[in-house]
């Protein structure tokens, strides 16, 4: 029964991931990046404390446990999704960032094997090659439409840094924390990174409408909760390459997302660099016999 619920987890999680980014961009017409985010991880913090207070869970043993935890929250919580919501405030797409996002496990399978002196298959290299190629006729396409914003793509670049470096840091790093406890201290820690950014740099006005009330239930629930939830129970189960072989469906699924809830136009020129990223992403992060064995 368990193995027949976590076969339909991958694409339970792919959906509710990828409609995070328009989803996003919704909440964004009504509330400041950083102000947003607060209320977001204020609300995840308050049920995983119920959750923590329920099951009572182990804590970090060591300060440097629990550094580590604050530092890939930080870097996820704060850096990436910090980032990534100031691209869309400034008007990047939905399907750009993401698809600039999916980037992440192409660069975390070429640069995590160097730590552990392994060769990087030039299947790895065709595959970033062909991301950015695709990635680089995305932007064209839609310049047409909307200029793209050269702060834009920088807040991007490094919100794709920020969850890349989260990532490597996690795997060199993390020990096997129980998940509640990883999540309440990452969440914790990416409160108090977006805090003094709202404090100094925003008016913390929110325009609490249905809208706005129904983008912020859906971050928390959907994307922070479930989403994070399955992710989270798939990898203890092993099943987290069935993730992966789907994290190059993402950016397309992401774009469809925003032309129907946003009416985000992608050119067809646009698509077929979505299908060419999107090869790009299958191939740098597929297993190869060589991988497996």
């Amino acid at each position: 029964m368990q193995t027949r619920w976590l076969s339909f987890a991958p694409f339970i999680f792919l959906g509710l991931w990828s409609g995070g980014y328009a989803i996003a961009k919704i909440g964004l017409l009504y509330a400041e990046p950083m102000t947003l985010l607060a209320v977001r991880y204020t609300c995840v913090i308050a049920i995983m404390l119920v959750v923590f207070i329920v099951i009572r869970p182990p804590l970090p043993k060591t300060p440097a446990d629990w550094m580590h935890l604050a530092i890939v929250g930080f870097l996820i919580q704060t850096v990436y999704f910090a980032l990534c919501w100031m691209a869309f405030r400034i008007g990047v797409g939905a399907g750009t960032v993401a698809l600039i996002m999916s980037f992440q496990p192409i660069l975390v399978a070429i640069v995590a094997p160097s730590w552990t002196k392994e060769r990087v298959s030039w299947f790895r290299w065709l595959g970033l090659l062909l991301g950015l190629i695709g990635t680089a006729a995305v932007i064209i396409a839609r310049s047409g439409i909307e200029p793209p914003s050269i702060l834009g793509l920088f807040y991007c670049a490094i919100a794709l840094l920020g969850i890349t470096t989260g990532t490597l840091w996690e795997k060199r790093f993390g020990k096997s924390h129980h998940p509640v406890t990883a999540n309440l201290v990452g969440y914790c820690a990416g409160l108090l990174g977006v805090l003094p950014f709202m404090l100094t740099l925003e008016t913390m006005q929110i325009n609490w409408t249905w809208q706005f009330s129904a983008a912020l239930g859906y971050l928390v629930i959907g994307n922070s909760v479930i989403a994070v939830g399955l992710l989270l129970a798939m990898i203890r189960a092993g099943d987290v390459s069935s993730v992966s072989s789907l994290l190059f469906l993402v950016p397309p699924l992401a774009a469809l997302i925003a032309w129907g809830l946003l009416g985000e136009v992608m050119p067809f020129w646009g698509w077929v660099g979505m299908a060419v990223a999107a090869i790009g992403v299958y191939i740098a992060t597929r297993k190869t016999k060589a991988t497996k064995a």
